[in-house]
């Protein structure tokens, strides 16, 4: 029982770790836009509104998006935003 607990909480390598490093994962202008929001914790609701599309694609995008990088939730997508960000910078 001790292994799968230690496994269930090891971090994630998203696409950009296990490439080189620094590359970052191939995201749609759409699904960057999306990323922003999350970033900036943005409701689904509220990254629809500002982007002019439904909330199911917002919803379609989030599940793009942690396809692309490799992980399983919301949080862990703001997590990636906040890391691909300070690559950026």
């Amino acid at each position: 029982m001790e292994a799968t607990v230690r496994d269930a909480y090891r971090p994630l390598r998203t696409p950009a770790d296990t490439a080189a490093g620094t590359r970052s994962p191939e995201l749609t202008p759409t699904q960057i836009k999306v990323l922003r929001g999350v970033h900036s914790g943005l409701l689904n609701k509220q990254i629809a509104y500002d982007l002019g599309i439904a909330e199911a694609t917002v919803k379609a995008h989030m599940t793009a998006l942690m396809r692309k990088l490799n992980v399983r939730n919301r949080t862990q997508v703001a997590i990636v935003a906040q890391t691909l960000v300070l690559r950026t910078a």
